[in-house]
């Protein structure tokens, strides 16, 4: 029976050119996130040379494919060339021939050296450098016959089917690659010996005759020091075993380079690639070591069971550093169980969820382990330990495991906040409910958490899931003291603000000037402030046409008051474009105090009988512009009722305030009683049917929240409003009649039918 994990492996895909360390075909698959909920950083003390291996739900960790095939090796590649060479090329220089598109200048070179003949590169680079120096001479007869093995190692291709055959170019010239071998047989020089031993191998595995390379390496790898190219070409042999279906060898070999060369973790944890149960049980059985056994417990960790690859890692080498980073996946997957929203659940009741998602023996596990001191970096082990214990519900014993590690832990900016930040949450999990007493225990964390992480530039630290988690933890307990007031400051509801004695509640807790400390972090982070309040009870007075009480409450909105409409919200169009009026020409910017202070007087004008009409015109227009349909939306968009091009983003009692045309159709109304000449009575009633059609849209769709596409869907009607009669009936001579006809295309529809 397949297990778990191997079931994970078959559906796995392949296929990314390994241009420079050995296999295209066998790979792995992986679906996790780094951006999951977590408090847990695997950076704080396990080596970089994993980090593509954490939790993730790209295919690496933070990077997502492994696109480094072509200077995976580069910067060490150079370096050893140039302790090679005693610096006789500056590493500028030296770099462009390694890694730049060098490959006519060394052609031409070596030409040079075969003819003796000067060229203009043999003058550009003996300018730089002398070409006759023998280590020179060397290295450049090196790197033409490596630039010949690049020219089949680099070819592009994708292949994400196992069983599909992809044929690339093939190296047929074996003439060629015995004389690298020869090469490599005649040279004195170890370095340059171990560089053509490793060139015989690639050009091989590029070859069309693979094995050969393998039985090179076979015959001689116990004369080769084991570093980087002896690692790189037994990814190669890897490669060449899976190609002959030699799964077991070839996963085996993976987790050899695996364990010993960082630089390729990332390389050999794709390719591992075992079928089914039977190849992973042969791979077993290869191992003569323990540090073989660990190597490939270690990746079969990071494919599925990274607690039972601990586990058994534990039990033949407690100080394998594979340890350290399986368990930041074994705790990270542990946190990506748990559901941290709350969702109307109390604390205790969140904490009993959290204890069920998280596992058993995953937490004696690391308990165990941690425990017994015997592990090559035990504060990381206890400070998981500790972690999982406040999950667990554990709290005095977290507390414990934290000490442990604080005592031996390597004092690094992560390391310290890291712990900080675990200390925090254990210490606000222990409080069920909140007095005096027990805020001052988390009152520095929290200001820290809020205020101080977000100004610090710690590399790679997760603490944004602390905060948000936190703010829900807290909200959680105010709502079960029927506190309304901090479980909005601390978990913001949209709808809270639509009910008049909690905005009154909350107007009045920001105003106050004796807050707690706890109450000051909360109105400090709280993302609804004094003057939005003030602007949202102005922009309602607004539209229940209580200007007077408007003006009050803008004037108290601090700089809201003075934002500018983007269009002039006097304008009455044919038209209803917002975009166009914003970006007519206007002499005069409107801000909303300045739009409030104009309504009020042309209101007084209208009691007084001044120009009743115009005033009463240009009142409709106003009304009309802030509604949704209008050009000044911007009026009523804020922190409080939200933005959205379409109704359907607001909340209902938002919705349907910025969707009713009826105050702007009641001084069409009056402005139409007072009329004094055809065109304005053409003009009213073409307004007044513009707040019909708008009354109709609400009725047939914002009223029942459609969606867009619903609407779409829908078949136009054109009905047949009373004020569109009216027009046909009575004004059809008109001036302003013949630009409506013009302009607006559903009137001309309605006229023609």
């Amino acid at each position: 029976m397949i297990q778990p994990f191997l079931k994970k492996l078959l559906i796995a895909f392949s296929g990314l050119t390994l241009l420079v360390y050995g296999t295209i075909y066998a790979c792995a698959d992986g679906d996790w996130g780094w951006s999951f909920d977590s408090n847990f950083t695997p950076e704080t003390f396990v080596d970089k040379s994993y980090s593509p291996l954490f939790l993730s739900n790209d295919i690496f960790y933070g990077i997502g494919f492994d696109t480094e095939h072509r200077t995976r090796f580069n910067s060490e590649n150079v370096k050893d060339w140039s302790a090679y060479l005693e610096g006789k090329i500056n590493e500028k220089d030296l770099t462009f021939f390694l890694t730049d598109s060098s490959s006519a200048d060394v052609a031409d070179l070596i030409l040079y050296y075969k003819n003796g003949k000067t060229n203009k590169f043999s003058e550009k680079w003996n300018k730089k450098f002398k070409l006759n120096d023998s280590q020179i001479k060397e290295f450049l007869l090196f790197l033409n016959d490596a630039q010949t093995v690049e020219i089949y190692s680099t070819q592009q291709y994708d292949s994400w089917n196992y069983d599909e055959t992809v044929q690339p170019e093939k190296l047929t010239n074996l003439n060629w690659i015995k004389s690298i071998e020869k090469k490599y047989n005649d040279s004195k020089d170890s370095f340059l010996k171990n560089r053509y031993w490793f060139l015989v191998i690639k050009a091989s595995f590029y070859s069309d005759r693979q094995v050969n390379g393998v039985s090179f390496f076979y015959q001689s790898e116990k004369t080769i020091p084991k570093n980087t190219l002896y690692y790189r070409a037994l990814a190669y042999v890897a490669g060449v075993e899976y190609k002959q279906k030699n799964y077991a060898k070839s996963n085996f070999i993976y987790s050899q380079v695996f364990d010993k060369c960082p630089t390729m973790r990332i390389v050999s944890a794709y390719c591992f690639h075992p079928q089914d149960q039977k190849d992973w049980k042969q791979s077993l059985g290869m191992a003569k070591t323990d540090d073989d056994k660990a190597a490939l417990w270690a990746i079969q960790g990071y494919y599925n069971d990274e607690e039972k690859a601990i586990a058994e890692i534990y039990k033949i080498q407690p100080k394998n550093q594979h340890l350290d980073f399986l368990l930041t996946r074994l705790v990270n997957n542990q946190e990506n169980k748990i559901d941290q929203s709350f969702k109307d659940k109390t604390v205790l009741e969140n904490k009993k969820r959290t204890k069920d998602s998280i596992h058993k023996s995953a937490i004696d596990l690391v308990t165990k382990i941690a425990q017994s001191d015997k592990t090559s970096k035990p504060y990381l082990w206890n400070v998981a330990a500790g972690y999982l214990e406040t999950l667990n519900g554990n709290f005095k014993q977290a507390d414990n495991h934290f000490d442990k590690a604080e005592n031996k832990m390597p004092k690094t900016p992560l390391a310290i906040d890291q712990v900080r930040l675990l200390r925090f949450v254990n210490n606000l999990s222990k409080i069920d409910q909140l007095s005096p007493e027990n805020e001052k225990t988390i009152l520095a964390d929290l200001s820290w958490l809020y205020f101080e992480l977000p100004k610090k530039a710690v590399e790679n630290f997760r603490y944004e899931n602390a905060s948000q988690w936190s703010k829900n933890y807290l909200a959680a307990l105010y709502r079960s003291q029927k506190n309304t007031v901090m479980t909005e400051v601390f978990n913001h509801e949209p709808s809270f603000y639509d009910n008049e004695k909690q905005l009154l509640a909350m107007k009045a807790f920001l105003s106050k000037e004796n807050k707690t400390e706890i109450e000051k972090i909360g109105a400090s982070i709280y993302e609804i402030k004094l003057a939005d309040i003030n602007y949202f009870q102005g922009v309602k007075a607004t539209f229940e046409n209580k200007i007077p009480e408007a003006i009050a409450f803008m004037k108290q909105s601090d700089k809201l008051q003075n934002t500018v409409f983007y269009g002039n919200p006097f304008l009455g169009n044919i038209k209803d474009c917002h975009d166009c009026d914003h970006q007519a020409p206007q002499k005069k910017k409107y801000t909303m105090i300045d739009f409030l202070t104009i309504i009020k007087k042309m209101q007084d004008n209208v009691a007084k009988q001044v120009d009743v009409y115009n005033n009463n015109l240009l009142l409709g227009h106003a009304f009309y512009n802030i509604t949704h349909f209008g050009n000044g939306r911007l009026f009523y968009e804020g922190n409080i009722a939200g933005s959205g091009s379409t109704p359907d983003f607001f909340r209902d009692p938002i919705r349907n305030m910025i969707t009713n045309c009826s105050l702007a159709k009641a001084y069409y109304e009056k402005a139409f009683l007072a009329t004094k000449n055809i065109e304005q009575k053409a003009k009213t009633q073409y307004m007044i049917a513009k707040c019909e059609r708008n009354d109709y849209y609400n009725k047939k769709y914002y009223s029942l929240n459609l969606s867009t596409w619903d609407i779409q869907d829908d078949e136009t009607n054109f009905i047949a409003w009373q004020g569109f009669k009216i027009l046909k009936a009575n004004y059809s001579k008109t001036k302003y009649y013949k630009e409506i006809i013009n302009e607006c295309g559903y009137f001309k529809t309605y006229v023609r039918k």
